[in-house]
């Protein structure tokens, strides 16, 4: 798929929730925060980096210029700018300007759903990993808990970017280019070279386009569709070999997750919870988890209530017959039979990931994410 397809995926996924999006839904009373004005004092902060250490706004006290970009993991907008910001870095750093990328969200308001087209979300943890992932060499702190920073800030949106002088008044707050797709950081540069100079910015003031910050009291979208999931109906149909075998060659036009498991096998039941999970999260996209039970037939009922109690609302099934040998041959000769075993199937059948035993979430969610049909490539 070209770059620019893959772009119009990516804005009709977060239309929904880029930030001057109205919500008709009714929020906690709170005032919105507002976004500093040109000429305001940088506000003080006191956050924990990925480094483990505590980073201030007195630690850039000798910067030159001082850049403070509200950002996160999990948006598409905010994953695209990524490499800019690493190049912002590097160009800027030996000429005594300071970067600093703040994440705010709120993981009471981040749902399931807007982790779609990402293979982590917004804690702190996952924050840890990105940053090895991308090798960022500036301060990503974490603001998540009391988003006191971020109230300070005002950013609408990620990625949102403020440019402060060496008196740490602002001179610049807005995108840091015009294009997801084809922009260069352009607008942050032109911003970072003007202060730098001593110039005057021709529009210091710039919309901003991206995922809306995740403030931790606007939780009435995150709990209605929490609530939407839990009313679908949860289903478990027989399936016998001729199925299984017709599952496997996926004809759909989904990436397909197969899981088989069991009742009494302790990993399968331990694990299910992260497999809805992972359905939960990427269902919207060309995805598919389906579940395979293994328990005899007679306990039809008790497999359907386990579903039922994990809210498993993605298809499953329950094999016919008593006779394990000829699961196990339906499924994939490369297995040899121990509980779990999990397969990713693309289109067409090709087997591209098989485990027997538990996932890695963070594994099973970058490939996934990585992989070109969860985008409907034929």
């Amino acid at each position: 798929m070209n770059n620019i397809m893959k772009t119009k995926q990516l804005l009709l996924a977060i239309l929904p929730i880029i930030f001057h999006v109205s919500f008709a839904v009714a929020q906690d009373i709170h005032p919105e925060p507002k976004t500093l004005e040109i000429g305001s004092q940088a506000p003080d902060f006191t956050l924990k980096g990925v480094d483990d250490k505590t980073h201030t706004l007195a630690d850039f006290a000798k910067s030159k210029v001082l850049i403070v970009v509200f950002s996160c993991n999990h948006c598409p907008t905010a994953q695209a700018y990524q490499d800019r910001l690493n190049e912002v870095y590097n160009k800027y750093t030996p000429k005594g300007v300071s970067l600093v990328v703040i994440s705010s969200n709120s993981s009471k308001s981040l749902n399931l759903w807007e982790q779609g087209w990402s293979d982590l979300g917004d804690s702190f943890e996952e924050m840890k990993i990105r940053a090895k992932d991308k090798g960022f060499k500036f301060p990503y702190l974490y603001d998540g808990d009391d988003q006191k920073t971020a109230i300070e800030y005002g950013p609408m949106a990620t990625p949102h970017a403020f440019v402060f002088d060496k008196d740490r008044k602002l001179q610049y707050v807005g995108s840091i280019d015009e294009s997801m797709e084809k922009g260069k950081g352009e607008l942050l540069k032109n911003a970072i070279d003007a202060v730098l100079e001593g110039r005057k910015i021709e529009k210091p003031v710039t919309n901003v386009f991206g995922c809306s910050t995740k403030w931790a009291w606007k939780t009435e979208g995150t709990k209605k569709l929490y609530k939407e999931w839990a009313a679908l109906p949860v289903t478990v149909e027989n399936i016998d070999t001729s199925g299984i075998k017709e599952l496997i060659r996926n004809k759909s036009d989904k990436l397909r997750l197969i899981n088989v498991w069991a009742s009494w096998c302790g990993p399968c039941v331990q694990e299910f919870p992260d497999l809805v999970i992972i359905d939960r999260i990427y269902r919207s996209r060309e995805f598919e988890f389906v579940s395979i039970n293994a328990d005899k037939l007679s306990r039809k009922d008790n497999v359907l209530k386990f579903l039922q109690k994990n809210e498993a609302s993605n298809k499953n099934y329950i094999f016919t017959s008593d006779n394990n040998s000829e699961l196990v041959e339906s499924i994939d000769p490369q297995w040899s039979g121990a509980l779990p075993y999990t397969m990713m199937i693309e289109q067409g059948g090709k087997v591209i990931y098989r485990l027997q035993g538990p996932i890695n979430m963070l594994e099973m969610r970058k490939l996934i994410v990585g992989n070109r049909y969860i985008d409907g490539v034929k």
